[in-house]
């Protein structure tokens, strides 16, 4: 496996330098039987997992003995590993991960609803995970699931099809800012965790949240009866509470983020950006830590430089396993503060990355990490249990089809799943569509067949991952029309910041974002004919769009709703019946102006 199969990810990502915030701390050697002047403690983080069992094919850039080089990363038992190293450092750790832990995952821990990942993190003994938007794509019920254990079935696939029964995280979830309807949160808000040393105890204490707009990045039927309340309030309510329980040291692990033009070895801040920062500015500085996520950036960030009265450390470990941040905390245990404060993220290298294996040379310029047994087990039952359907051939295609988007936002692969949505259910008793639209984040992975152009069911699983049910609808082209309008106009869809949908073949129409909300969408044209506002027409979508997913509302609406088949099998259907599949054009979609 050569180089260029490896994506490098952000700035020099080093595995030694660290960022360090120093207060006056006590030098001076305790006095044997006495209590300790102050007490370490390791807090590792990490985030945006997403089930990546296995190694993800990519890659950091560090800092080599003549100049930087790409250092492959990831794979969780190489992640474990390196966890245990960095645990190893101080009899005093605690490990928390800022969400998405799971969800929008590869084939091996996604087929069995991340019960793997589940059963892999568990053996790595953390203590917190911040829920994400992402835990969130099951339902709620089933992201209690993963927390409790048991075998009940809340979604289309089988639970429990390895463990039986599978036992659940043995790790509390935290979703302070996630509320049900009588005032209960849906899972716990806060966490503690005690240190003791010489007869002195130090206790930190964690507060998890999950972004605000998650419902606007899920299933609205999967946050049914939830409210997600504004994350700085939230917080900030809490710290008293914690504060009344011991806390010393306060740690928030927030599923929200931003980014740094800054590489991750400097504290500057530079350019730091994102929904993360105003959170910030509104937190309590009473905050020691911010471990954030969502961005997939990796950063560390003394933020006292962006704001002096604002003390955070803030950590992102980027995204799939392939970062863990090693934050050293000194605590005074006289004032009870936090005194020193040290952060670097550390390249998750394995030892099987080694040029004895056929894989990119392994680097000096970090450690490489053993994989540890008992996740590889757990790593390699499922795989086995996963290769035969993955491995099974579904067609061929002429071409690699990919999420980039043109510049009318438009990409290939999601013209493609929109024409197989459309094919799935064009006959009468399928549902008679005539329209298809597909959600751009729907679409997890690209398409690239082998050099015989063959593509496999794998292949197929890792673009549609969520199971995702076909609902047929009637609209009118009004509806329509102003469905189009939400990709520029609704909740955060927005000029700067669009969510366009893919359309099916047949399909066609132009907008222009310098006009005003409400009259951007012009000449939409179905089979050869101009659209009208009255003509009835009936619309494929997946179950996450029906249901008003990514801002669009309007889709909840319609008549004579038909549901279907899984969006998974439309597209192997369409394989079978297409191979070898053209690459679909992008000319469905016209952009007037910049």
């Amino acid at each position: 496996m050569s180089n260029r199969l490896f994506k490098a990810v952000g700035s020099l990502a080093l595995a030694t330098g660290a960022l360090s915030l120093a207060g006056c701390s006590s030098t001076t050697a305790p006095v044997a039987g006495s209590a300790p002047p102050h007490i370490d403690i390791t807090l590792i983080g990490f985030n945006d997992l997403h089930g990546n069992l296995e190694p993800p094919h990519m890659a950091h850039r560090v800092q080599g003995p003549t100049g930087p080089v790409l250092a492959p990363a990831g794979g969780m038992a190489y992640f474990a590993s390196a966890m245990a190293a960095l645990k190893a450092q101080s009899p005093h750790h605690a490990v928390v991960s800022a969400g998405d832990m799971v969800g929008a995952s590869p084939l091996v821990s996604s087929l069995f609803l991340d019960e793997p990942t589940i059963e892999a993190v568990n053996r790595m003994q953390i203590d917190f995970n911040a829920v994400g938007n992402h835990e969130f794509d099951r339902g709620w019920r089933e992201l209690l699931r993963l927390q409790h254990g048991g075998c009940e079935k809340f979604t289309s696939r089988e639970p429990c099809r390895i463990s039986k029964p599978f036992e659940g995280a043995r790790f509390g979830l935290l979703a302070a800012n996630t509320v049900r309807e009588d005032g209960r949160t849906l899972l716990p808000a806060t966490g503690l965790k005690r240190f003791t040393e010489g007869g002195v105890t130090v206790t930190m204490g964690f507060i998890g949240l999950t972004l605000q707009a998650t419902p606007t990045m899920v299933s609205p039927s999967g946050v049914a009866g939830l409210r997600f309340e504004d994350e700085a309030a939230t917080a900030n309510a809490l710290i008293p509470q914690l504060k009344a329980q011991g806390a010393d040291v306060i740690v928030v692990a927030i599923h929200e983020g931003g980014g740094t033009t800054a590489g991750v070895q400097e504290t500057s801040c530079a350019g730091l950006s994102g929904d993360i920062v105003p959170i910030l500015e509104r937190l309590d500085p009473a905050v020691d830590v911010v471990v954030s996520g969502h961005t997939h950036q990796a950063y560390v960030c003394d933020y006292s430089r962006v704001n002096p009265a604002k003390p955070f450390l803030l950590t992102s470990a980027g995204q799939y396993g392939t970062l863990l941040t090693d934050i050293q905390l000194r605590v005074d245990t006289h004032t009870r503060r936090v005194v020193r404060k040290t952060a670097r993220n550390v390249v998750v290298q394995g030892e099987a990355f080694t040029g004895a294996q056929g894989l990119v040379p392994v680097t000096t310029a970090v450690p490489a990490f053993p994989a540890d047994p008992g996740v590889q087990k757990i790593i390699d039952t499922y795989r086995a249990a996963a290769i035969p359907l993955a491995q099974r051939p579904v067609g061929q295609a002429k071409g690699p089809m990919r999420r980039q988007p043109n510049t009318a936002l438009e990409s290939v692969l999601g013209n493609l799943v929109a024409d197989a949505q459309l094919l799935a259910t064009r006959s009468p008793e399928e549902g008679g569509a005539r329209l298809s639209f597909m959600n751009p984040g729907g679409l997890r992975a690209d398409l690239v067949p082998d050099d015989q152009g063959l593509v496999r069911y794998g292949q197929l699983y890792a673009v549609q991952p969520f199971g995702n049910q076909l609902v047929v609808k009637t609209f009118t082209g009004a509806q329509i029309r102003a469905v189009l309008e939400q990709q520029f106009a609704s909740g955060g869809n927005t000029v700067q910041r669009p969510r366009v949908l893919s359309v099916s073949s047949g399909f066609s129409y132009r907008y222009d974002l310098g006009q005003p909300a409400g009259a951007r969408i012009s000449q939409m044209v179905l089979n050869g004919a101009p659209l009208a506002d009255v003509q009835p027409v009936r619309v494929v979508m997946s179950s996450f769009l029906d249901s008003g997913g990514d801002n669009f509302t309007v889709l909840t609406q319609g008549r004579d709703r038909q549901v279907g088949a899984l969006d998974l099998d439309a597209l192997e259907a369409y394989f079978r019946q297409q191979s070898p599949v053209a690459l679909p054009a992008t000319d469905r979609i016209t952009r007037v102006g910049r």
